[in-house]
């Protein structure tokens, strides 16, 4: 496996009644933070209703943050293709690719919100079946065919994009939580894939080696190939110097986030519980589905990922209000300063340089000694001769 990326999948999960523009702005400034600190991508997402994720938009969102960073990629956690017409799916993305220099990746999904549906009359069976129907015509439309089709919610008529896109790779990736849909959607037309449930589901750690089987399963079934350097894995975190640290950081917020998915949101696939705070950090550790800790807690959890996936290409921690905005930043600066360094190739180099040293310090500390009693004689002959 290439060097593993790391991001954030920002929903967002905020605690309705307070300043939505505040939170957004808030989202924004996570980004540039982001960027700042060298992550690879973040994912945002797209939903209408239960008012804790308040982003209706990615690509608005997207077409903000790019403005604000410099090398972050930006990908749409996901768009819900089914709720929209897909040739203006196409021609958004490859708008914003043009306009980020090629910094835009597109993930799709069928919407994960019921209440978002309903709205639109629309059941979770239907979108799950126009999610297949508008990602083949999105994937044709991106590869600069000419296309008719009826749907279910619109029709095309000769529908082509006016611009091809700025990247010669685009990148898209199908969101996938429990079951195999989204992983054989991703084989069949060669996408990569988004595991958003790679920890949060009873089912999802132990589906991820399944995962892998059904797109290679899929991709060989139409002639595609599939890379897991496009695989990506969502899981939650949050570090500190000390778990003791981290535990008294997410009292902050945690509550909230335990009761949305618990009792709002009609996730049913998100096994999280608890009855009071000190149970539900106790169970995001305890039942693998995160890490509320250290860095080194961390990094065994990546690597508990990376041994059951058989390998991945991204790591995305799920964005959250667990603990304030200063912790929440400070998290994600210990991330990539004491974890992510263990999965790109960076950290064992110094630490060699630095074991080498130790192994020959003596040596050089004499040869030093040595070389210091030698000019000090020198100089000393030098005085007495000018004597």
């Amino acid at each position: 496996m290439s060097r593993l990326k790391f991001g954030i999948f920002l929903a967002p999960v905020h605690k309705p009644g307070q300043n939505p523009a505040l939170a957004l702005q808030r989202d924004l400034e996570l980004v540039e933070h982001l960027d700042r600190l060298g992550y690879d991508e973040a994912w945002i997402g797209e939903h209408h209703s239960a008012g804790s994720e308040i982003i209706a938009s990615p690509e608005i969102f997207i077409a903000a943050a790019a403005e604000r960073t410099r090398t972050i990629k930006l990908g749409t956690g996901v768009t819900s293709i089914s709720y929209h017409n897909p040739l203006w799916v196409a021609d958004r993305m490859v708008l914003l690719d043009h306009l980020t220099r090629g910094r835009v990746m597109l993930g799709v999904g069928p919407g994960s919100l019921p209440t978002d549906s309903s709205m639109i009359g629309l059941t979770p069976t239907q979108t799950r079946q126009i999610l297949e129907e508008n990602l083949d015509l999105i994937v044709r439309l991106l590869a600069g065919e000419t296309v008719s089709a009826k749907t279910a919610t619109h029709e095309l008529v000769d529908a082509r994009l006016q611009l091809r896109p700025y990247s010669e790779d685009f990148e898209i990736a199908v969101a996938a939580v429990a079951s195999p849909t989204g992983a054989r959607l991703a084989g069949k037309h060669g996408l990569g894939l988004l595991s958003i449930g790679a920890t949060l589901t009873a089912d999802g750690f132990n589906a991820l080696a399944q995962h892998w089987s059904v797109m290679e399963e899929r991709a060989a079934a139409f002639g595609q190939t599939v890379d897991r350097s496009g695989w990506r894995l969502v899981g939650p975190f949050h570090l500190a110097e000390t778990q003791e640290q981290a535990y008294r950081d997410v009292e902050h917020g945690i509550e909230h986030w335990f009761e949305y998915f618990s009792h709002v949101a009609a996730f049913p696939q998100f096994a999280v519980s608890g009855g009071n705070i000190k149970e539900m950090i106790d169970f995001i550790n305890t039942s693998g589905v995160g890490v509320i800790g250290t860095a080194e807690q961390a990094r065994a959890q990546v690597q508990r990922l990376v041994d059951q996936s058989g390998g991945f290409g991204s790591m995305l921690l799920m964005a959250h209000d667990w603990a304030t905005p200063e912790a929440t930043r400070h998290s994600y600066e210990i991330f990539q300063r004491d974890v992510a360094p263990h999965f790109q190739g960076q950290a064992q180099p110094t630490l060699d340089a630095a074991a080498r040293a130790r192994e020959v310090r003596e040596g050089h500390a004499q040869a030093q000694l040595q070389a210091v009693a030698h000019m000090t004689e020198k100089y000393e002959q030098e005085k007495s001769a000018k004597n």
